[in-house]
């Protein structure tokens, strides 16, 4: 995405003139989270809305912005509607308004496409601006929106994260039902302490994953799972076992949202059930490489 021609012209002439306009009025400065994936937009527009008596945090991409909407509150967000990877400016806005219902939220494009302003439309997000845009006057709009801000009623929606988190003995105990109904894995005797004492662990390091998205297929030690394979290969289970666990899991994780989906954030689900197969997999992968490596560990100290 280009620099908004509009706003880079702007920006010399605030620099050279002095024109941006401050306003001092004894109230706390209100704090835009700013989202775009081109640096030279974001450093441009810090300037301006910081020397507009705005505080401004700026994300590059939408895990960053995410993450932030999850752990800092903000009166505004200003988020670019197309960027790479995984999610667009439509997960922003959504997350933004199931976390801080009350925040302004404005998205801009160069693809003014009826759909696009529909669906953000949908997600309550309070305006579209296309580009280029007139900082001037995206400033004045904002301010306007934070005047006339009022308190929205809430919604019930949740992300997939806090639904697993809250759910998570209950999806255990699915779980649980589910497995004592294999002949294969219940042919080892545990009782249900042993049989479930991984899960915990792995639903928190999933909800983790949740909360603060990497790319698909990113590396990242699941200690969690590797503590998993040694203990199933000291209780005698083997490497299929371990692999109908795990499809168990994700059948009762899916399950939970299933019985939860009045409340779901359907703008993120997608992407949320691609998160959890893909950590869920990778879980497997590590639990199956520990229980392998525990079981060549043992075979060598058995043959010395």
């Amino acid at each position: 995405m280009a620099l908004p021609a509009t706003a880079a012209t702007d920006l010399r002439s605030t620099g050279r003139n002095n024109t941006v306009t401050k306003v001092n009025d004894n109230t706390e400065q209100p704090k835009i989270l700013l989202v775009d994936d081109n640096e030279s937009v974001r450093t441009t527009l810090s300037l301006v809305l910081t020397a507009s008596d705005f505080r401004v945090t700026s994300a590059a991409n939408v895990g960053e912005a995410l993450h932030l909407i999850d752990t800092e509150a903000f009166d505004v967000l200003l988020c670019d509607l197309h960027m790479p990877g995984a999610g667009d400016g439509f997960t922003v806005v959504s997350a933004m308004r199931h976390t801080n219902a009350n925040a302004v939220t404005l998205v801009f494009t160069g693809y003014p496409a009826l759909q696009e302003a529909m669906d953000a439309i949908l997600l309550q997000a309070d305006e579209i601006l296309v580009k280029p845009m007139d900082v001037t006057a995206m400033v004045a709009l904002i301010r306007t929106k934070l005047q006339k801000r009022g308190v929205r009623n809430t919604t019930n929606i949740e992300r997939v994260a806090v639904i697993l988190e809250r759910e998570s003995d209950a999806t255990i105990v699915r779980w649980l039902a589910r497995v004592n109904r294999e002949a294969e894995l219940t042919a080892v005797p545990l009782d249900d302490a042993q049989r479930t004492g991984h899960l915990p662990k792995l639903l928190k390091e999933l909800v983790k994953r949740l909360r603060v998205p990497r790319n698909l297929g990113t590396k990242a030690v699941s200690n969690a799972a590797v503590l998993h394979g040694k203990i199933r290969q000291s209780q005698g289970y083997s490497v299929p076992m371990l692999i109908e666990e795990s499809r168990v899991l994700q059948v009762s994780i899916f399950e939970t949202l299933q019985m939860n989906l009045n409340t779901v954030d359907f703008s993120l689900l997608l992407l949320d059930v691609m998160t959890i197969a893909d950590e869920v997999d990778s879980q497997l992968k590590q639990t199956i490489n520990s229980f392998i490596g525990e079981a060549e560990v043992s075979a060598a100290n058995r043959a010395a």
